[in-house]
């Protein structure tokens, strides 16, 4: 009894069926845990399968603190994520190789408020310049991996997700602006008027 609560605390409440995030990957479930013998040494993996990338990752149950594995969000976290969209975006005034450095690692760090820092600040609507092929690569790595988590959270479909976070991009206090001078005559924009 005492090694079964032993291998249940080694796995930081992790179990089969449930959906995780790894910093690397995104969103995955845990379809198994299977156990392996590797060099006459006995490993606890957990099989994790990435649906959308068709990919397996077997994780050994000791490395899951060290590669940043995390369970989902909470709602709180996903109403935090989608009011970070709303903002204003902070872009820094370096080259733009260090720029995308820093995305590239917000993105990869598996942090839902990161990724939607990125979300907010590589975000273009129809009346700004278009991106760059770099730019626009970044922009739909972050709103995917984003939108593959609060779908998980939420309970409902990538495009439900992904909808739900481009509505809380247009009502942005600078884009809502833009919308205006464009000649834009939508509902939100009336909304936040008012």
């Amino acid at each position: 009894m005492a090694t079964v609560t032993k291998k249940a605390a080694q796995r930081q409440g992790f179990k089969t069926g449930e959906y995780i995030v790894y910093p690397a990957h995104g969103v995955g479930l845990i379809t198994a845990i299977e156990e392996q013998s590797v060099a006459g040494h006995t490993l606890e993996l957990l099989v994790i399968v990435f649906e959308k990338d068709k990919m397996t990752l077997r994780v050994p149950v000791a490395k899951i603190a060290s590669v940043g594995m995390r369970k989902l969000g909470e709602a709180a976290e996903v109403k935090k994520a989608l009011e970070t969209v709303r903002g204003r975006p902070r872009v820094k005034r370096t080259m733009w190789s260090r720029r995308a450095q820093e995305y590239e690692a917000k993105i990869n760090s598996g942090d839902l408020i990161a990724i939607s820092e990125v979300v907010r600040d590589l975000y273009r609507s129809e009346s700004q310049p278009e991106q760059s092929y770099s730019e626009r690569q970044l922009y739909e790595a972050a709103l995917d991996r984003m939108a593959r988590e609060i779908a998980a959270v939420n309970k409902c479909s990538e495009t439900e997700a992904t909808k739900q976070i481009e509505q809380n991009l247009a009502k942005a206090p600078s884009r809502a602006k833009a919308a205006e001078e464009a000649g834009s005559d939508d509902d939100d924009d009336q909304e936040e008027a008012a």
